[in-house]
């Protein structure tokens, strides 16, 4: 089927700018530690249920120990750090700043494949990650318009927002070849599926300790009892973590981890119309132009 990798990418895109959504909000009501807790172990359950339904076992047991090493790192530099880093910026910078930063783990995950994976580019594509970064910083170097005090606590672009936005992206990007690295065999690729649960264990375990260690057990009773926040955060699991980054695992069957990853980085693009209706952001004409430059460098990729 032609263009069918980059078909599953544009789903994956549409269920990332959902679950975003979902998650910027929770992070900002209950914190973006105790959202990630409660993300990962619901997306645990969901892929539990759904592997015992399918192959008749929670865990993907018939994948070799260096495929499990793989995608277990993966899940920490990802799902983990990444992720951390990611929600944390959200909360700060709010969801279309934060995702703008966050598609600069598009070029970088190209770069990353190229030197660990052997995977080529030629001029066009590289021609076509520039014009991407060129679109992201046109967006990034804006001044934002005079806004209510309200608005701008929840959404400021401070030195730290910065850090933890390239945290991020780094995190996004080495999982994501790393996960590509785990799901290759001399037989062809392993289930997208069940990778993406053996990253979501090594995550899991990850968060326990960050929450252990930082003492926040005794008020997670209460994200727990906040059925509004518990129902944005499922929600948001099975939309992101289960499809989203399923699926975006199946692009890197079809495509390479920088044209899959640069794919993928059109959720800015998406996420706009929520932020000028959902979170009534005043989005400038350079905004929007810095998008479309983003898409056509994305254009060039795919030619």
């Amino acid at each position: 089927m032609p263009f069918f990798g980059e078909t599953i990418a544009i789903v994956t895109v549409l269920c990332w700018t959902i679950s975003v959504q979902c998650f910027g909000i929770a992070s900002k009501e209950v914190g973006a530690t105790a959202v990630n807790i409660v993300r990962i172990t619901v997306a645990l359950l969901i892929f539990s249920v759904f592997l015992t339904i399918r192959d008749g076992s929670p865990i993907p047991t018939h994948f070799p120990p260096e495929a499990w090493n793989y995608l277990l790192l993966s899940g920490v530099v990802g799902f983990f750090i990444g992720d951390y880093c990611l929600f944390k910026a959200l909360a700060m910078m709010g969801p279309r700043i934060a995702m703008l930063l966050q598609s600069l783990s598009a070029p970088a995950a190209a770069i990353i494949g190229w030197m660990f994976l052997s995977e080529n580019y030629n001029l066009q594509q590289w021609a076509g990650i520039l014009v991407t970064l060129a679109g992201v910083a046109i967006v990034i170097l804006e001044r934002q318009p005079a806004q209510s005090p309200a608005t701008v606590k929840g959404n400021q672009v401070t030195a730290k927002a910065l850090m933890f936005s390239l945290g991020g992206l780094l995190g996004q990007a080495g999982g994501f070849v790393l996960s590509k690295a785990g799901m290759q065999t001399a037989d062809g690729y392993l289930d997208a599926f069940s990778a993406t649960q053996i990253r979501a264990i090594a995550a899991f375990f990850c968060f326990i300790l960050l929450f252990t260690i930082r003492g926040k057990w005794r008020g997670f009773g209460s994200v727990l009892k906040n059925r509004r926040v518990m129902a944005i955060i499922v929600g948001g699991t099975f939309v992101g973590p289960f499809l989203g980054v399923s699926l975006s695992l199946l692009t890197l069957h079809y495509l390479s981890t920088g044209v899959a990853s640069t794919l993928l980085s059109l959720v800015p693009v998406t996420i706009i119309p929520f932020a000028i209706f959902l979170h009534k952001e005043k989005v400038s004409f350079r905004a929007i132009g810095g998008a479309m430059v983003a898409v056509a460098g994305v254009g060039l990729l795919m030619w």
